[in-house]
C-alpha cells in the first residue's frame, strides 16, 4: 500500500498560522515554528488582557472619583461609604463620568454623602 501524505491539510494548517502571524517582526511572521510559538503566546496575552482591561478601567474610574472628591475635601472611601449610607446605588463608571463631565451634579453626590455620614455619626 502506498504511503499517504497529508500535504494539503498540513499546508492549510500552516498557512492559517502564518496568516495569523502577519505583521510580526522578521521570522515570527514568516517561519512556521516561530510564528506558531508567537501566535500561541499572542492568544495567551489576549486572553489574559481581556481580564486585565476590566481591572484597569475600574482603577481609572476610582482615580477620577478620588481626584474629584478631593476637590470637595472628601476622600474616595468616605464618599463611597457616605453614598452607601444614603442608599444611593450608582456604579463607579457612571460616578466617574459624572465627575468628569458634570462637576455640579457630582457636588450634589458629595453633599448627599456628607449628610449621610453626619446623620450616621449622631
Amino acid at each position: 500500500m502506498a504511503r499517504v501524505s497529508n500535504t494539503v491539510q498540513t499546508r492549510r494548517r500552516r498557512k492559517k498560522i502564518i496568516k495569523q502571524a502577519k505583521g510580526y517582526f522578521v521570522s515570527k511572521g514568516t517561519l512556521y515554528k516561530t510564528a506558531n510559538e508567537q501566535v500561541m503566546k499572542s492568544h495567551a496575552y489576549a486572553y489574559r488582557d481581556r481580564k486585565r482591561r476590566k481591572r484597569d478601567f475600574r482603577k481609572l474610574w476610582i482615580q477620577r472619583i478620588n481626584a474629584a472628591s478631593k476637590l470637595h475635601n472628601m476622600k474616595y472611601s468616605q464618599l463611597i461609604h457616605g453614598l452607601s449610607l444614603a442608599g444611593v446605588v450608582i456604579n463607579r463608571k457612571m460616578l466617574a463620568d459624572i465627575a468628569v463631565n458634570e462637576p455640579n451634579h457630582f457636588a450634589e453626590y458629595v453633599k448627599t454623602a456628607q449628610n449621610a455620614i453626619a446623620k450616621a455619626s449622631k
